[in-house]
């Protein structure tokens, strides 16, 4: 944005905005930014356990964002069934998307000679006044999140965790500015036992969400569902078994042909363990049209399919069936299945995306890393289950994959990636989760000796560097 547009962008995105609450309400602001329904479902837990203290201490506004591509085109937040009691916790909502506008929640953030300007804007649009603003927000290293931070340089920060990828190391370098103000990582206990290691390397604590409060809110969103027509026409058909979509092609994880047919896999591997009738749950983000190989399937094996394709929660109908059986690919909703209902689970082409993952450092990686670990692989044979606490094989393999992700930012984690891959790397289990060349770079065991005239300019420019700093 050029500088001498931003007064005038701003005016507009004041114009634009809603105000949220009464000026005259002095209590401390307390903003929970948001883009999916599970993960409003984790803050209104936290809320529910008092993890952000009384109601009546703070005004407590939720924030949402829509970071699909084509935001105009994604399933809205607030048309989602139990949107409005998950809503009913805050004192009023406020659109991120029509507040930047015609700018992209991904791709939009403040200058920082820009801060001062916009948080005047944003305190004038949304009635903050001039009271202290907390934030609360997901994806700290990249936008919305990043914006927010910078719009409020002196606000006090909380991350929360909605799946898998807590597990994993930071992404991106957070300035020092700004990961000094991150209070806590609050996260989801999917994998028990296991510690995660978002935002470890700046010394921020995790702290739990109660399992019970989080079960509870699962709990009221199913129950704004009861008459909802998509869960009782799929509850109808007496489903044993729920295949979970994750729209992989918009990740350029797969294409949509290859991905089609992972969902036809799953369905296979459902119908071989004896379930004739199944539910899909397709991904939010998933075009129209997407399950039209699962049908066709369906029908040549005499399996009844139902498309759960309304603005539901999988967990919704985790609530309303006694289901045998959750398969998915490396999907955050196994892992609630599993720690929350008690359903067996299992995994289909976990292994082959792990393998095509690119770059190494993919924030996808750890989630992938931790269900191929656990999770059963129903191609194979293998039986469903419910994973339970984590073994004592996962946390080195997930801090070692970790290492080898962000070794720069966790250079104290050397010592133990090398003593766990100088034993295990050409384990079975172990040796797909780590590529020869990113062994090789590190210098790590599992690596190929590099060739002499290698290791001499190596030697060279390490003496050179030596010099310099003398």
């Amino acid at each position: 944005m050029a500088p001498d547009k931003a007064p005038a962008e701003a005016t507009a995105a004041a114009d634009r905005a809603r105000p949220a609450a009464p000026v005259t309400d002095t209590r401390p602001v307390q903003i929970f930014q948001v883009s999916t329904l599970y993960g409003a479902a984790t803050l209104a837990a936290s809320l529910d356990a008092g993890q952000f203290g009384p109601r009546e201490d703070a005004r407590r506004l939720l924030l949402i964002s829509r970071n699909a591509e084509i935001p105009e085109t994604a399933l809205r937040l607030e048309t989602m069934t139990g949107y409005e009691r998950i809503a009913a916790r805050f004192d009023g909502t406020l659109d991120w998307n029509e507040t930047i506008h015609p700018y992209h929640p991904a791709a939009w953030a403040p200058r920082p000679e820009e801060a001062p300007l916009w948080q005047r804007v944003l305190r004038t649009a949304w009635d903050l006044g001039s009271v202290p603003v907390e934030l609360i927000v997901e994806s700290i290293q990249v936008n919305p999140a990043k914006a927010l931070a910078g719009t409020f340089p002196e606000s006090a920060l909380h991350v929360y965790a909605d799946g898998l990828m807590s597990y994993g190391p930071t992404r991106n370098d957070l300035a020092q500015s700004l990961a000094c103000r991150i209070r806590r990582v609050l996260h989801l206990d999917l994998v028990p036992g296991l510690r995660p290691l978002l935002l470890s390397e700046y010394g921020v604590e995790p702290e739990l969400v109660p399992d019970d409060a989080f079960r509870a809110v699962l709990a009221e969103i199913a129950e704004a569902a009861a008459g909802d027509p998509d869960i009782t026409r799929a509850a109808a058909a007496g489903p044993t078994a729920l295949l979970l979509g994750q729209y992989l092609a918009a990740l350029s994880l797969l294409t949509t042909e290859e991905e089609e047919e992972l969902h036809v896999r799953m369905l296979r591997g459902a119908v071989a363990a004896g379930h004739r009738s199944v539910v899909f749950k397709p991904h939010p983000s998933a075009p129209a049209g997407y399950s039209q190989a699962l049908h066709e399937e369906a029908e040549r094996s005499g399996v009844r399919l139902t498309v759960l394709d309304g603005p539901l929660l999988a967990e919704t109908f985790y609530e309303r069936c006694a289901l045998r059986l959750v398969v998915g690919c490396f999907s955050t909703a196994l892992f609630t299945a599993a720690v929350y209902y008690g359903v067996p689970i299992a995994r289909v082409g976990t292994a082959e995306v792990l393998e095509r993952l690119t770059p190494f450092e993919n924030s996808n990686r750890i989630p992938l890393t931790v269900v191929d670990h656990l999770v059963a692989d129903l191609e194979v044979g293998e039986e469903p289950a419910v994973p339970g606490p984590a073994p004592d094989s996962l946390t080195p393999l997930v801090r070692a994959v970790g290492y080898c992700m962000r070794h720069k930012s966790h250079p104290g984690m050397r010592e133990e990636a090398t003593g766990f891959l100088a034993a295990h790397h050409a384990d079975p289990g172990v040796a797909h989760h780590f590529s020869t060349e990113r062994l090789t770079q590190l210098g790590l065991p599992g690596g190929t000796v590099a060739p002499p005239q290698a290791g001499a300019a190596f030697r060279f420019g390490r003496s050179l560097v030596r010099s310099r700093r003398g």
